[in-house]
C-alpha cells in the first residue's frame, strides 16, 4: 500500500489575524499565504514545528460559517489541558475539562473565533 500523509486541515474563518493569533497560542507560526486569482480569498498557513499545517481561508463578505454534520472537531495535543484552557484566549469551553478513560486521555473542548470545536488532548497518567 503507498504510504499517505496529511498535509494540512483547511478551516473557514472571518478574520485570517484573529484566527492566526488564536492558533498561535498553540505554538503554530504563520508561514504562507496566498490569494486565489479571483482576489476574493486569501488562504493563510500555520504551521507546528513537526510540520502540521492548517490552512485558515478568508473569503471576502463571508463571515458566518455552518459547521455542518461532516466536520467535528480538530484535535491539539497539549502538555496540560487545564493549564491550556486558562492561558488561551478561546471563545467558549464546549467540554470542561476532565478524563476521558475510554481514550487514555484528559481532554477539554473549546471553539475557535470562527466556531470550530478545538479538542485539547493530553495521555492520562498510568
Amino acid at each position: 500500500m503507498p504510504s499517505v500523509s496529511v498535509l494540512h486541515v483547511c478551516l473557514n474563518v472571518a478574520d485570517a489575524a484573529e484566527s492566526i493569533a488564536f492558533y498561535e497560542q498553540f505554538g503554530f507560526t504563520e508561514s504562507w499565504q496566498f490569494t486565489t486569482p479571483d482576489g476574493e480569498t486569501t488562504n493563510y498557513y500555520v504551521s507546528d514545528d513537526d510540520g502540521v499545517e492548517l490552512q485558515l481561508s478568508e473569503t471576502d463578505g463571508e463571515t458566518e460559517f455552518e459547521m455542518g454534520t461532516g466536520w467535528d472537531h480538530l484535535a491539539l495535543g497539549v502538555e496540560d489541558v487545564d493549564e491550556t484552557v486558562e492561558r488561551i484566549d478561546h471563545y467558549g469551553v464546549e467540554k470542561e475539562p476532565g478524563p476521558q478513560p475510554e481514550a487514555g486521555a484528559y481532554t477539554a473542548f473549546v471553539a475557535d473565533p470562527d466556531g470550530h470545536s478545538v479538542e485539547l488532548i493530553e495521555p492520562l497518567e498510568e
